[in-house]
C-alpha cells in the first residue's frame, strides 16, 4: 500500500497585518497622531520590519522569531493637504525573502 504524503510548506515572504485605529487624521496641529497595530508572521523567522507613514520611516529587529507584534504611534507632520497618506508595512524573513503590504489614511481639515 502506497500513502499519499503532502508536500512540505516552500518557503515563502512575511505575511503582514496593518490595524489603524482610525482612518482619518487631522493635520491642523503638529500633535496629530497615527495609532495602530502591526504584526508579521513567517515559520521560517523574521529579520526585520520597517513601517512608513508619510517620510517618517521606523524598523525593529525581528530577532528571528517566527511572529512579530506591536502597537505604533506615529506624529503626522502638520500642514498636509486634504487626501491621502500612504502607510507601508514591510518585513524581510531569515532566508531573505521580503512583503510589502500598503494602506492609506485621508486627511481631512
Amino acid at each position: 500500500m502506497v500513502a499519499c504524503l503532502s508536500e512540505p510548506p516552500r518557503p515563502g515572504p512575511p505575511r503582514l497585518i496593518i490595524a489603524l485605529d482610525s482612518v482619518t487624521i487631522h493635520s491642523t496641529t503638529p500633535n496629530d497622531t497615527l495609532t495602530g497595530s502591526v504584526g508579521a508572521e513567517d515559520p521560517d523567522g523574521l529579520d526585520s520590519l520597517w513601517l512608513q507613514v508619510d517620510t517618517i520611516r521606523v524598523g525593529v529587529d525581528g530577532l528571528f522569531d517566527t511572529a512579530y507584534r506591536n502597537r505604533f504611534r506615529l506624529p503626522i507632520r502638520a500642514g498636509l493637504p486634504p487626501g491621502r497618506v500612504p502607510v507601508s508595512l514591510e518585513a524581510r524573513d531569515v532566508l531573505g525573502f521580503l512583503s510589502q503590504l500598503d494602506t492609506f489614511v485621508t486627511v481631512i481639515r
